[in-house]
């Protein structure tokens, strides 16, 4: 027989354009995939999940989290991208053990689903071996989540203006054998270093590689000084963009740069509270709406800023709505009608994170045909009541506490509030394990150490 589940009695936000917001409201799933939502279905033989005082919505999605850094979780809170740059590429990365590795993945990704997103784009540009790799999918795969494996190549390849190519071979190696069928949990994609920090030579070649093996790409451009040189436009007067590619950042691209994007159909991941912080530039968000593409957001390094999408939320709209507020002022005026909403910025964290990860047709909204990644908020508590805008309530007011139950493809991941899909307390064992002994073996280089006072000399670019 089936496994059937039937979500009961809640505010279900479907994030569907034809379904719209039900203000109470059933989800029936049949193995993991969506059959019906409705008010009051007549259901039998089904496991309950009781949602009566629950927002129901579609799982949030993480297009780009170098999610190996969790283990150094805030070390860089009070770091610019220079200091990063030293600090965790310099200092730390050439240390990890395919070991540490795993340990960095399984507990980042565990703090993506405790927090309510179920699909994450784990760029990975640490694979320092097919050890590391292997390592790195194992931590994915064993954690319940839906993610999509991005190879970004080992630590030395991130030294600009780089020559190396991909390592070619260990792609084809997990395409040929952990990750033959894109109809899996876990997928893949190349997450090449792109233009900015390789050569054009290089970047083509990369390219190819992704065509060659029908891999999507997901590729930083427009990250501070690095994006000035129009990378964009590069790409563009070589034929190399597409519509399987997606940019991250974007903040210092030029506007016609957005616009070549749009023109190829390309999709973009934005991550404003990091992009703040470390002086990637202000967040892009109104110029790609501008140019006609709707941004994915996404959490970017964990080690500085919290893991959970609810922040990055309130960094994209917060952020974008002073722009527009100054924009409307310094034209002699004042806003009538605020640009930015709401339910676009949830649609940023839902639907449009799914289009950038190709993943809009299983996931990324509560759609019957689709996968059941579903996530309830409670909104039985002092700060969510009385629920007077449901939408609004999920943008300024939740946070991970409030995260109840997480639905992965129909499976419980979390349940009543606690994590159920993986041994936690084994997971942040070995992740104390593993900074602890990473930090041995880098013995006081550039000064590391945790405790927060570490600011390690900012990097230096070295021309060639």
């Amino acid at each position: 027989m089936a496994k059937r589940t039937l979500i009961k009695g809640g505010t279900v936000i479907t994030v569907d354009a034809e379904l719209g917001d039900l203000p109470e409201a059933d989800v029936l799933i049949e193995d993991g995939e969506i059959v019906a939502v409705a008010a009051n279905l007549a259901v039998e033989d089904a496991e309950t999940i009781d949602a009566s005082e629950r927002i129901v919505m579609p799982g949030l999605v993480d297009t780009h989290r170098h999610t190996w850094q969790a283990l150094f979780r805030n070390i860089a809170s009070d770091w610019t991208l220079a200091h990063y740059f030293t600090g965790l590429h310099g200092t730390m990365s050439g240390l990890y053990r395919p070991e540490d590795t795993y340990a960095g993945n399984l507990i980042g990704i565990l703090e993506a689903l405790d927090s309510g997103i179920t699909t994450l784009l784990d760029w990975s540009h640490n694979l320092n071996s097919p050890d590391h790799s292997d390592a790195a999918i194992d931590a994915l795969e064993q954690s319940g989540s839906r993610a999509i494996f991005g190879h970004g190549a080992g630590f030395e390849h991130w030294a600009p203006v780089s020559v190396l190519p991909h390592p070619a071979d260990d792609v084809r190696r997990l395409r040929e054998t952990r990750f033959a069928s894109d109809d899996q949990l876990v997928t893949m994609c190349l997450a090449p270093r792109g233009n900015q920090f390789a050569t054009l030579e290089v970047t083509e070649q990369d390219w190819r590689l992704a065509d060659e093996l029908g891999l999507r790409i997901s590729c930083h451009a427009g990250d501070g000084e690095w994006g000035k040189n129009r990378p964009i436009a590069a790409l563009a007067e070589r034929g190399l963009l597409g519509p399987t590619m997606t940019f991250v950042h974007c903040n210092s691209l030029a506007d016609d740069e957005l616009r070549m994007m749009a023109d190829a159909g390309c999709t973009a991941s934005i991550s404003p509270d990091i992009e703040l912080q470390m002086g990637h530039g202000w967040p892009a968000t109104g110029r790609l709406l501008d140019a006609g593409i709707r941004p994915s957001l996404s959490i970017d390094v964990c080690c500085s800023n919290g893991g959970h999408m609810f922040g990055t939320i309130r960094a994209t709209i917060g952020t974008q709505r002073g722009f527009d507020h100054h924009d409307a002022r310094e034209h002699g005026g004042e806003l009538t009608e605020l640009k930015l909403t709401c339910r676009d910025v949830l649609e940023f964290a839902t639907i449009e994170g799914a289009r950038a990860c190709g993943l809009d047709h299983k996931v990324g909204s509560i759609t019957p045909g689709k996968r059941a990644d579903i996530v309830l908020i409670r909104t039985d508590t002092a700060g969510m009541t009385p629920l007077n805008n449901p939408v609004g309530a999920l943008i300024y007011d939740a946070h991970p506490g409030l995260v109840d139950t997480v639905l992965v493809d129909g499976n419980a991941v979390k349940k009543d509030g606690q994590l159920v899909s993986t041994d936690l307390a084994r997971a942040r064992r070995l992740a104390v394990e593993s900074r602890d002994d990473i930090l041995r073996r880098a013995d006081g280089r550039n000064g590391a150490r945790i405790g927060g006072d570490w600011i390690p000399k900012p990097y230096e670019a070295v021309d060639a």
